[in-house]
């Protein structure tokens, strides 16, 4: 390809033999006239010529001259007259024939008003344009280029872009030009240049064309340049929100929300980010009343830098810090808005005189530009954020603390609902702790211990719960329940079926048809809360009742985990218990079954967060549950410690309740048994006979009381029961006194008229008893008195 000027002059050229008959036809000539080569040559060349002044002096060359020149008229393709210099050599080709060479030199054409406002246009366009040749060399360039280049276009012609712009953008932008040359296509490329005079980088956006001639030949490019700067910040900065959005609050944990504002603030829009929170979120307390004023202590939740180790924080992550009342921080809190600043001498005077320390580190590590943006939503103020530059040389504008207060804002909620969280767990556990047994009873049945973990995950506490219920007749009932959902409402719910349980065992129900009346209350209890109640409405719960006397236990299971027994040879086993639906989905009665238990046996309940989690299944879950219940341990609390230790997490994905509970027995000579025929006369021999017994055991203080207690006790069974009736004593830590019969009529206590014959036998037996009461039993009733023994 030939090398023509695109604004100055261009050469066509051709050759004729001696003959004037045209042998070459060269892509200027072409160019020049519109004859492609293939129409030309083998023609005359005086068909070219327009006039007959013109065809007279090829005449006088070919009759003897050498060289001739001089301006001619020469006729294009479509007609119209062209006007060129011309320059005829004669030439002696290969085997001494003779010939012309014709050279035309053809300048640009005359200007016309519409090629003077295509000119303007150029010059003047909005936007970087310049134009290249096919070595890729400068030709023209408007205003536009000369401000970008800050050369003018006289400095410029005949430089590459990459001698203008030493850069890698400008090599690649070559690059695109070369394809352009090669294959004819635009090219569009972005770049990020910083032309000279600015200190910041800007984004452009580059178009390359190729400039053809009439015949589609391309003899240079066509470079405009676009301004893309605020665009691209744009973009960016919808990213960087974006970005915000899916990083920002991740987990409802108050210091990685902090550490994830400042992850994604550093370095996009600062290099240094500092957060900083009010005290009261430490415990999730309410906010402060009132606008905050005066000096304000903060701790550090996050900070981030471009610098390795973040040397510019004044305080570490954790430390508190107190701002100045007049300090920037303090002023942004107090008005409630953002407030961006530039370091200035007199900025840093008073700094000096504020804070020193603050000072210096601005000092040393060359801070010139702040944000200062208040962490605030939902009306309330948590904190502040410092966005600070001294490696970016661009100083904070308008749009940066826009950004900023848009990034703040999304993470103040992100922070707030953790706050909300933060202090709904806190009453749950407070309301949890209050309503689970503060100190298990002392008994002589079992000896208990009980570990309850909250969850330490971030779904919130559970409704897990236990309970030892001493009963009548020296018995204890262990309980063990697990509520659905989580939080107030769960801990709420929770704490309402312990007392129902707590009432219900006092009336002394038998375990299958405690769990049957408690299954009817918990679709009332979610009634009340909302009338309309989400289908997972309903809790599991384990009900057992060891008798020392008997050493016999009986369970009952509402949907739980069944419980382990381990026996005093140290082996483990689950015990085999009908397991019956969760309460609240039940129509059915429950099944209870009735195990015993050796002396020293240890009764495991529990609730599912021991043994199951998203890793594991309950069924190796109890497997290692079993495992770790059989290792030896020197006490019920250690092996407590023990099981926790071996079957859970650093941090429980579920609340964990297990309570421990080691069988006692109580002895024959602690126990004495008559079998009383429904004769009156026998109630004399009873009260000797437990005269004796009772002289036996030491207690001769409680004679009196027990024959008395005794005599109304039997009486009312041979008057009002039904045979066989019994009698039995049981020295515990009360002396109990219970008599039964087969009547399922329950006496009741009442206050007899002056008159009356009957109906002071329970109430002398209430003022003498410490307690008493009335069991059924699957046969029949037993009532029972206790007298206290504390002071024997």
């Amino acid at each position: 390809m030939v090398n023509e000027p695109l604004d100055t002059v261009y050469l066509a050229t051709a050759t004729m033999d001696s003959h004037g008959v045209v042998t070459r036809w060269s892509e200027g000539a072409q160019r020049l006239l519109g004859y492609l080569p293939e129409e030309i040559v083998g023609r005359a060349v005086t068909e070219l010529w327009a006039g007959e002044t013109a065809v007279e002096a090829v005449g006088r060359c070919l009759a003897g001259r050498s060289r001739w020149s001089g301006r001619v008229g020469l006729c294009h393709r479509d007609g119209h007259r062209v006007e060129a210099e011309a320059l005829a050599h004669r030439v002696v080709a290969d085997g001494g024939a003779t010939g012309w060479l014709l050279v035309f030199a053809v300048a640009r054409e005359p200007s016309t008003p519409e090629a003077d406002t295509a000119v303007r246009a150029f010059t003047q366009a909005p936007c970087v344009l310049a134009v290249f040749d096919t070595d890729l060399r400068l030709v023209r360039a408007n205003a536009e280029m000369e401000a970008a280049a800050a050369l003018t276009e006289d400095r410029m012609r005949g430089m590459r872009l990459a001698e203008l712009l030493s850069r890698p953008e400008s090599e690649k932008t070559e690059e695109g030009m070369r394809r352009v040359l090669e294959n004819g296509e635009r090219q569009v490329l972005e770049a990020y240049l910083r032309v000279p005079g600015e200190s910041r980088e800007h984004a452009w956006t580059i178009s390359l064309a190729p400039l053809k001639d009439r015949t589609d030949r391309v003899y240079g490019v066509c470079f405009a340049a676009y301004d893309t700067t605020r665009r691209h910040q744009a973009q960016e900065r919808l990213l960087l929100l974006n970005e915000a959005g899916k990083r920002i609050g991740s987990t409802l944990d108050l210091a990685q929300v902090a550490h994830e504002l400042a992850d994604v603030a550093v370095p996009r829009v600062a290099d240094f980010v500092g957060v900083d929170l009010l005290t009261f979120l430490d415990q999730g307390e309410e906010p402060p009343s009132g606008p905050l004023s005066g000096p304000i202590t903060m701790r550090r939740a996050a900070h981030r830098s471009v610098l390795p180790g973040t040397p510019e924080a004044v305080a570490g992550v954790g430390e508190l810090d107190t701002h100045p009342e007049s300090s920037p921080s303090a002023e942004c809190l107090a008005e409630g808005r953002a407030i961006l600043y530039q370091v200035t001498d007199d900025l840093m005077v008073r700094w000096d005189t504020l804070d020193p320390v603050r000072a210096a580190r601005i000092r040393e590590y060359g801070i010139h530009s702040e944000l200062v943006v208040p962490m605030r939503t939902r009306g309330v103020t948590l904190g502040v954020v410092f966005f600070a530059r001294h490696r970016t040389p661009v100083p904070f504008d308008e749009d940066d603390l826009l950004l900023a207060e848009e990034i703040t804002a999304r993470a103040a909620v992100c922070v707030d609902n953790t706050r909300r969280y933060l202090r709904e767990r806190m009453t749950a556990r407070a309301l949890q702790r209050n309503l689970l047994p503060r100190r298990l009873p002392d008994l002589a049945a079992v000896e208990v211990t009980s570990r309850y973990l909250p969850s330490e995950t971030w779904a919130g506490v559970g409704g897990d719960w236990f309970d030892v219920i001493p009963l009548s007749g020296a018995r204890a009932a262990l309980v063990v329940g697990d509520t659905v959902g989580r939080g107030v409402e769960s801990s709420a719910i929770m704490g309402r079926l312990r007392s129902a349980i707590c009432t219900l065992a006092d009336i002394d129900l038998p375990p299958g048809e405690l769990l049957t009346h408690l299954d009817d209350l918990v679709p009332r209890l979610a009634a009340e809360d909302d009338p309309e109640p989400p289908e997972a409405t309903g809790a599991t719960c384990l009900y057992a009742v060891y008798d020392p006397v008997s050493r016999h236990c009986t369970i009952a299971s509402a949907g739980h985990p069944p419980p382990v027994v381990v026996t005093p040879d140290g082996s483990a086993d689950i015990l085999d218990v009908p397991n019956g639906p969760p309460l609240g989905l039940s129509t059915l009665p429950f099944e209870a079954v009735e195990t015993e238990l050796s002396e020293g046996s240890v009764l495991a309940l529990y609730t599912d967060g021991l043994v199951e989690g998203h890793d594991r299944a309950i069924d190796e879950g109890l497997e290692a549950l079993c495992e770790a219940l059989a290792q030896p341990s020197p006490s019920l609390g250690t092996l407590g410690d023990t099981v926790l230790r071996t079957l859970l997490p650093a941090r429980p994905e579920d609340d964990v309740a297990l309570l421990l509970a080691r069988a006692r027995a109580l002895g024959p000579d602690r126990v004495a048994t008559w079998e009383i025929p429904p004769e009156p006369a026998v109630v004399s021999r009873i009260r000797r006979e437990v005269t004796a017994r009772l002289m036996d055991w030491g207690l001769e203080k409680l004679v009196l009381t027990t024959e008395l207690v005794v005599s109304e006790l039997v009486t009312n069974a041979i008057r009002y029961g039904r045979p066989p009736i019994r009698l039995r004593l049981i020295r515990d830590r009360a002396l109990i006194c219970e008599v039964s019969d087969f009547s399922s009529t329950a006496p009741h206590l009442r206050r007899a008229r002056a008159l009356d014959e009957g109906g002071r036998g329970l109430f002398l037996v209430a003022q003498l008893a410490q307690r008493w009461g009335t069991r059924l039993e699957v046969h029949g009733k037993t009532i029972w008195a206790e007298q206290d023994l504390s002071d024997d």
